[in-house]
Order: C-alpha cells, then sequence, then structure tokens
C-alpha cells in the first residue's frame, strides 16, 4: 500500500456517513448517560471531578456499540470497571515517571495481548488505557484518586441503568443476525437460477449462529421467532446448490431446469418472507403461489434421479419453515422430552478460562498478537518519555495516538495513523477556536462535550476521521470545563498527535507483522479442515449405519472458519508493502478457487447423505481414507513448499470408477470433481504466475 492510495482508501472511508449504519436511539440514550453524569458532578462536585465521571461514562457508552451478541449492561460495568481500576492505580503511579512509566508498559502490554481473545476486548482494553492516560492528568491526591475512580465506574454503573431501563430493540441484533442468515439463503437461491455454481458467503450464518449463543435462562425468554429458524436456513443451503448443479442436478437446458428454476424462485419469496417477519417480530405472509410451487405437480413428478430426491427434500424444509412461524422448532429426545435448540454460552468462569486459553495460544514469538503487544508497548512508552522531554506539556496525547491508531495487521494502522491526524487537527481547530470566541463556562463546556458525544455515537460506525474528530473537540470541550487554556491545548495535541502517529508508523516498519508470509500456513490450514469435513461425508457413505451428524456439523464449522481466517488474511496481506513470499496475489487466487471449488463439491454431497438403513458403500469408504491419509502430507508440503502429492486419491478413485462401472452414483461423481479441484491446488501451487491458467471445474468457488 502507498501513502497515495492510503490517503484515498482513508479519505473514502473516513469521510462517508452511511445512514443504515446509524442508531440513532441507541446515540441518544449513550449521550443521555454522559449528560446525567457530568450534570450530577458539576452539581454536586466539582469540574475536575464531572471530567473524571465523563471519561467513565463515555467509556462505557463507546462498549455498547461494539459488535458482540453479549448482554450490552455487562459491557458498560466491565468497561467502566476496568477504566476505574487503571484510573485509580495510574493516579497512584503518576507521582514518579519511572513507576509511571513502568505501569504504562505493563498496562500497554497486556492491552496489546487482550486482542487474542476478539476485537471486542482489544477495543475496550483501547479505550481504557487511552481515557487513563487522560484522567491521571487531573491534579488530586490518593484519597481523591479514589474518588475519582469511583466516579468513573459511577459513568459505566449510569450507563448501564440506562440500558436495562430503556432498551432499544430487544433481542434486535439477534434477530437482524436470523433475518440477514435467511436473507442471504433467499438471495443465493435466486442467484442459483441464472448461475448454477453461483458464490455464498457464509458470514451471514456464521453470525447467525454466534448471535443464537444463549444461558438457559436467556433461552427460555427469547421470542419464538428465533427459534428453529437457523438450522432450517442451513439445512436448504447445500439442498439449493444440490438441485441446481448441472452435475448433481437437473440438465444445464430443457424442462428440468425450467422446473428447478421455478423451484430456487419460489424459496426465495417463501425465505424472504420469513426474514422479514423475524425481522420486525411480524406474522409470517407468504403469497399462496410460491407455496403451490413448492409441491408436487398435480399431474406427476418433474425432476428425476438426484434432482427430484433434491426437490423433495426442499419441499419438506420449506414446509418446516412455514411451520415454525406458527410454533417453535424443537428436537424431540428417544424419551419423549421436548429439547430446546440453543447453543449454550459459557458463564463467567467459562469465559475467563476462554480467554485466558485464547492468551496462551499467541504467547509465541511467531504470533501477530503478541507482536503487537510488545510493539504497542515499547511505542507507549517512548511516546510518553519523549513528550515528557519537550517543552509541550501533556506528554499524555502522544501515547495516546499511538494506543488508538496501532492495530495488529498493517492496514488498520497505517490508515488510521493517517485518519487520526487529520480528524484530531479538525476536531481540536473547531473545538479551540469555540471556545476561544465564545469563552464558555462550565455548564455551556459541558453541553458542547454532550453535543459531541451525541454526534460521535451516531456517527460511529461510518468513519474514523469524522469519529476523532468528535472525540478530539469533545476532549477539548471537557478540559475547559476543569479550566485548561485552550491554545496550549491545539498546539500541544497537534504536535504531539503527529509525534504519537509517526512513532506507530516507524514502530510498523522496524518491527512488522506481516500476514504475506503466513498465506501458506492459512491455506494449509483450510486445506485440512476441507478435508476433514470431505472425509466425514464420504464416512456417512461408507457406514450409514454409523452416521454421526454432530461429526459432519463440527467439521463444516471447522471449515467455514479456516475459509475465513484465510480470506482475512488474503486481504490483509493484499494491502501490506510486502513482495510476495512463495505466494503470488495470482496464485492465491488460483488456490482459494481451488479449494473453494472442494468445498462446493462436499457441500453438495451433503445434501445427498443417505440414511442410516442404506447399504453401506466400501468405495466410499476406501477414497475416505486415502484422503485422510494423505491431507496430512498436503497440507505440510502446502507450508514447505513442497510437490502436492496425491497419488493415493487417484488410485482410489479409479477403484471406485471399475467397480461402479456404467452406473455412476452422485458420491461418485462428486469424488470426480474433489480430485479435479486437488489438481487445480497443485497446478496454481507448483507454477509460476505466468503460467498460472483459470483452473478446471466451476469458476465460482464457494465455501460451506
Amino acid at each position: 500500500m502507498t501513502w497515495s492510495h492510503a490517503l484515498k482508501e482513508t479519505a473514502r472511508t473516513g469521510l462517508a456517513i452511511e445512514r443504515t449504519r446509524m442508531e440513532p436511539l441507541v446515540a441518544l440514550r449513550g449521550a443521555c448517560g454522559v449528560a446525567l453524569v457530568i450534570g450530577m458532578a458539576l452539581w454536586l462536585g466539582s469540574p475536575t471531578l464531572a471530567v473524571s465521571a465523563a471519561f467513565g461514562a463515555f467509556s462505557a457508552g463507546i462498549a455498547t456499540f461494539q459488535r458482540s451478541w453479549r448482554p450490552r449492561p455487562w459491557l458498560a460495568l466491565a468497561a467502566a470497571g476496568g477504566l476505574a481500576v487503571s484510573t485509580f492505580l495510574g493516579y497512584l503511579a503518576a507521582t514518579h515517571t519511572l513507576t509511571f512509566v513502568i505501569m504504562l508498559a505493563v498496562w500497554t502490554l497486556m492491552t496489546g495481548m487482550s486482542w487474542a481473545v476478539g476485537p471486542v476486548s482489544g477495543l475496550v482494553s483501547t479505550q481504557m488505557v487511552a481515557v487513563m492516560l487522560i484522567t491521571v492528568t487531573l491534579p488530586t491526591s490518593a484519597l481523591g484518586a479514589l474518588g475519582h475512580a469511583l466516579l468513573v465506574g459511577l459513568g459505566g454503573v449510569v450507563q448501564a441503568a440506562l440500558i436495562v431501563l430503556f432498551p432499544v430493540r430487544p433481542w434486535g441484533v439477534q434477530r437482524d443476525a436470523l433475518a440477514d442468515a435467511l436473507a442471504a439463503v433467499a438471495d443465493y437461491a435466486r442467484k442459483l437460477r441464472y448461475e448454477p455454481v453461483a458464490h455464498f458467503d457464509p458470514k451471514p450464518l456464521m453470525e447467525a449462529r454466534s448471535a443464537a449463543a444463549l444461558t438457559p435462562r436467556q433461552a427460555r425468554r427469547r421470542p419464538r421467532q428465533l427459534r428453529g429458524y437457523r438450522l432450517l436456513a442451513e439445512r436448504i443451503r447445500p439442498v439449493l446448490a444440490s438441485l441446481a448443479d448441472p452435475v448433481v442436478g437437473a440438465p444445464e437446458e430443457g424442462p428440468e431446469r425450467d422446473r428447478v428454476r421455478e423451484l430456487l424462485a419460489a424459496t426465495g419469496t417463501v425465505l424472504d418472507a420469513v426474514a422479514h417477519a423475524i425481522r420486525h417480530g411480524k406474522p409470517v405472509r407468504v403469497p399462496s403461489q410460491a407455496m403451490s410451487v413448492l409441491r408436487v405437480p398435480e399431474d406427476g413428478p418433474k425432476l428425476t434421479g438426484a434432482a427430484r430426491r433434491a426437490a423433495l427434500r426442499l419441499f419438506s424444509l420449506v414446509a418446516d419453515v412455514v411451520e415454525a412461524s406458527e410454533e417453535p422448532v424443537e428436537e424431540v429426545s428417544a424419551e419423549g422430552r421436548t429439547v430446546h435448540r440453543f447453543l449454550p454460552r459459557p458463564g463467567i468462569t467459562g469465559t475467563v478460562a476462554m480467554a485466558l486459553r485464547a492468551i496462551r495460544r499467541e504467547a509465541r514469538w511467531s504470533s501477530p498478537v503478541l507482536r503487537h503487544a510488545v510493539r504497542l508497548c515499547a511505542v507507549s512508552v517512548s511516546g510518553y518519555l519523549l513528550s515528557t522531554a519537550l517543552p509541550l506539556g501533556h506528554a499524555y496525547w502522544a501515547p495516546l495516538t499511538s494506543t488508538m491508531v496501532l492495530r495488529p495487521d498493517f492496514a488498520q494502522t497505517y490508515s488510521r495513523g493517517i485518519a487520526r491526524f487529520l480528524g484530531t487537527l479538525a476536531g481540536v481547530l473547531v473545538g479551540g477556536g469555540v471556545v476561544a470566541l465564545v469563552d464558555p463556562g462550565s455548564y455551556l463546556s459541558a453541553g458542547l462535550a454532550v453535543v459531541c458525544v451525541l454526534a460521535m455515537y451516531l456517527l460511529l460506525r461510518t468513519g474514523f476521521i469524522v469519529t476523532s474528530a468528535c472525540v478530539s473537540a469533545y476532549v477539548v470541550f471537557l478540559l475547559s470545563i476543569a479550566g485548561a487554556a485552550w491554545g496550549q491545548t491545539v498546539q500541544a495535541r497537534v504536535a504531539l498527535t503527529l509525534l504519537g502517529g509517526l512513532l506507530a508508523m516507524v514502530a510498523y516498519a522496524v518491527f512488522p507483522a506481516w500476514e504475506t508470509p503466513r498465506l501458506r500456513d492459512r491455506l494449509a490450514d483450510w486445506l485440512t479442515a476441507n478435508g476433514a469435513f470431505a472425509t466425514a461425508i464420504f464416512d456417512a457413505y461408507a457406514r450409514p449405519a454409523d452416521r454421526r451428524p454432530r461429526q459432519v456439523r463440527d467439521a463444516l464449522l471447522d471449515a467455514r472458519a479456516a475459509r475465513s481466517a484465510w480470506e482475512q488474511s488474503e486481504a490483509q496481506a493484499h494491502r501490506e508493502p510486502v513482495r510476495h513470499r512463495g505466494l503470488s496475489q495470482r496464485a492465491a487466487r488460483a488456490a482459494q478457487t481451488a479449494l473453494s471449488t472442494m468445498a462446493r463439491v462436499v457441500m453438495l454431497l451433503e445434501a445427498h447423505v443417505p440414511e442410516r438403513d442404506a447399504a453401506p458403500s466400501e468405495a466410499a469408504g476406501d477414497f475416505a481414507e486415502a484422503l485422510r491419509q494423505t491431507l496430512p502430507k498436503a497440507a505440510e508440503a502446502v507450508r514447505q513448499r513442497q510437490a502436492l502429492d496425491w497419488a493415493a486419491v487417484h488410485q482410489s478413485l479409479a477403484r471406485w470408477q471399475r467397480s461402479a462401472g456404467d452406473r455412476p452414483g452422485v458420491a461418485l461423481r462428486d469424488a470426480e470433481q474433489l480430485v479435479h479441484a486437488l489438481d487445480d491446488l497443485t497446478e496454481a501451487l507448483s507454477r509460476s504466475p505466468r503460467q498460472l491458467h483459470t483452473p478446471r471445474g466451476p469458476s465460482q468457488g464457494e465455501s460451506p
């Protein structure tokens, strides 16, 4: 990524305002929380206490906007509680430069490692350090520091109370996630009408699964419309792909293809109606014409073979979707008891244990999270020491900027560094100009600060430049409550913000954590996950009586996660100013197409998994065993830049073809496509970029 490209991308994404991503009621509620805290602190306390309390409510409000399926009141309390502790310890350590530097180093190191838990934890921890750097500059004693910390925590309590008392769309995030998943499957059905191998993005299904993680209490209280639909959507999707595929479904042209197009259009209509009902909490209204299409015609079936079996399964699943609109979809155990379908969410102990395991996994020198933590620690400490040595005052602004700018990946750090400086410059100039011209008192400054908070909450998800400008103006108005000189604020903040941004850029250049060299590891992980999914499906054909749906389900989820990790790494590597190391962009695209085709083939086969009373297939078992033995060596060959060897898989396929003769089944046809995809992967990784050509098989692969 060049500087010119970074400036263009930053200006485009940082200034764009997307109205669909705004949440006015949530923003108003968060701003009211900040206003209540500032007003009470000014009325009962002092301007200095009002500043501390305002930062606590401000951080707690930001935490509730982060993308998380957990209850938002707990996020607000956790953010304010962590900020209160860090503020109190910061006050105690701020009396001596050495002790504060040691604390800053430990705190930023822990903040960097918190990204191992997830983006929400990383962002909230970053916010804690940033606000702590500001609040510890307010003069006070040890007892006063405790009071400041309690006020910071009070800000979180107020925000949490407002969330409980004035909920905005209860279960709204879960409703949106489930509706998006159904709408994605509906859109996929419509695309299959004219593009039988259309691409499907599994992200909506993954987010719907994350949103379905509930505690037993939440599972009892959740709305009826949130039960069962996700599982039905995931079961419908491979059936649609199998029905539309020209190899295992209906022919490309003719009466059967016309019938398939009718079924796909009707399915999309039904799923869209259900998605609309779930999103708005209304009854499902399905056109009778669409439902009539999803039945066996009175003049008899119009499809044959595998396409007819897929159509019958589609009729059953769509009927379940419609019935679920009236009654919950339930699972009945062998004893006749009803078991609600929900994903158990770990409690506090389980969550802490998972977080510790995630941090422990990243405690290795090659981990980008650990390198980010070390980089953040070094930059924050050096920025603070340099700022202290400069005659500008406000030494915390440089490390604050570095903390807010640095991210584990280069692209976000690069673009955020530019956006942070531009937004900060605009916010400080506007806020400082208002303070200089109007000379507002404490209450008017507090009102202007609340307005800035409201604008920031409202535009939080629309661009980093806008958000940075609002935050900078908010800080200027808060400091004016305590009587800080605006002229010194503008000069010091602009200069030290530039210093912090430059330190962040230099740190990433000196101590990078590039994603480009890790592409082969991600590709090998994806190949392994796809292989596990394939062997689980072929094992179900080999031994139908021993079929374990849970094993197939877990393999599918692992394959989705591996695909998502690859796409994220590939996108980050594309924006890095690093030449490819063994895997060019064209080779990466060709390899991605091959593995996507492999995943699509396995998904098609999943739609035709035989019943438990079906006859076992020795050939399928032999093919699954060949895959199981070959895949570990192939994955290691991908990592080590060695040639892939699929000889055992080819031999097993040849034996299967000889035993099947002139009557190949769906499983054999899919096995042939899978072997073609593996050969395409070999070709993509073994040839130079100039020799690459379009892989065989479908040109538009998809993930499971």
